[in-house]
């Protein structure tokens, strides 16, 4: 399952509070096709019905059934450039221990 850093805990709760304003709303990640690693990223109101909920510190992010088989054993980093702008970043889990 997807692992959230800090950073991106803190990042995905901002974005998604301010955007949607809502406490159950979160990022949701998409994938148009099976194992493709071109994934997009949206602000959703609540997940759609097929879709992963990974919920780390209040940060909610909703996996697509296509993106939660690409980033099943990722992990998720964020930061916040001097311009406000926010990257996000996908690492191997494995690569922490």
């Amino acid at each position: 399952m997807l692992t959230l850093t800090e950073n991106a805990s803190t990042i995905v709760r901002t974005i998604t509070t301010q955007t949607a304003g809502s406490e159950e709303s979160g990022l949701r990640i998409s994938s148009a096709a099976p194992e493709s690693a071109d994934l997009s990223v949206a602000v959703a109101e609540s997940p759609e019905p097929l879709d992963e909920v990974v919920e780390v510190a209040g940060a909610r992010v909703f996996l697509e059934e296509n993106a939660a088989a690409v980033l099943n054993d990722k992990i998720l980093d964020a930061q916040v450039d001097e311009k406000g702008a926010v990257r996000f970043a996908v690492g191997d889990q494995s690569a922490l221990v």
